[in-house]
């Protein structure tokens, strides 16, 4: 660890099903690390192929790492039951003594100084509440980056600091889970954003295991959930054009935003929070000031 680099206290809870190809990647990355977590709570979400054992062989080996073991629903579940496995791993915390929460993925890599770099950046800008890695992705052997509005990061890689943990009060267990939280984190005063070049290697594409037109459908419902105004959902849909699928994924975007209304979908009880989502967004058409850049 560099000298001028103040230790700082970290837990992790990593969800994860049907990870065996990629989860040793992941703990190699973890254990590796220049600033080692306190405790990392990996949670085998039912899974049908070994990761669970590969958990368990690490937890055997490592003092820091707590083995959590949930049963199969026979089914992935997006959305409320990542939302729903984290919190299983969160609820074996051994102690609430710990400077930033990070909610991490079973498939990813990244440097030994990757935490360092990221506390780095927190220390540095103490209105910071939530942070965390570029996620990039191999294509024709080279890494592009996962591109994303500013204020946004991934839920694969998210490190809250404890002030804005708290100020929070939890995570929504629905889709869009991690986008409203970076809303409400904004709206009580907090800045959001992804560091781009610290990179995170993703070896699966963001919603790759439910397939391109489920997740589009996934994606539309979830903005619906975060209350996203209709006018700016449109204009989104009509962008995504441009990008490949390119009917088919503009088009699962808004099926699903629209299923929310005739499935009456609950969205997000905080009325306060979808005002200032929906202001955000006008303000963003409007060429004006906005979290959306």
């Amino acid at each position: 660890m560099s000298p001028n680099i103040p230790m700082r206290k970290y837990v992790i809870i990593t969800p994860a099903r049907d990870e065996e190809q990629y989860i040793e990647r992941t703990i190699h990355a973890v254990a590796g690390q220049s600033i080692r977590p306190a405790q990392w709570i990996l949670v085998n979400d039912g899974s049908c192929d070994a990761t669970g054992e590969i958990i368990d062989r690490y937890a055997a080996s490592h003092a820091w790492i707590t083995a959590v073991h949930r049963s199969n629903r026979g089914h992935r579940e997006a959305g409320g039951g990542v939302v729903r496995t984290f919190y299983d791993g969160y609820a074996k915390l051994k102690s609430m003594d710990w400077d930033f929460l990070v909610k991490l993925d079973a498939d990813l890599s990244f440097s030994p100084d990757y935490f360092e770099r990221c506390f780095a950046e927190f220390d540095s800008n103490l209105s910071l509440g939530i942070g965390g890695g570029g996620v990039y992705h191999e294509v024709a052997g080279q890494l592009k980056l996962e591109h994303t509005p500013k204020f946004h990061v991934r839920g694969a890689t998210k490190i809250y600091r404890r002030e804005c943990w708290d100020e929070l009060g939890g995570l929504l267990p629905a889709p869009g889970w991690d986008t409203v939280d970076e809303l409400k984190a904004n709206m009580l005063g907090w800045t959001t954003r992804s560091f781009l070049k610290l990179c995170v290697s993703h070896y699966r594409f963001t919603g790759s295991a439910d397939g391109a037109w489920r997740n589009s459908i996934k994606d539309g419902r979830a903005n619906y959930v975060a209350g996203y105004h209709p006018l700016f959902m449109l204009l989104k849909c009509v962008r995504r054009l441009a990008r490949k699928p390119y009917v088919s994924g503009s088009t699962g975007l808004m099926y699903g935003f629209l299923s929310g209304y005739w499935k009456q979908t609950p969205q997000v009880e905080d009325r306060q929070l979808i005002h200032y989502t929906r202001d955000q967004q006008i303000r963003r058409l409007l060429l004006q000031e906005s979290i959306w850049k």
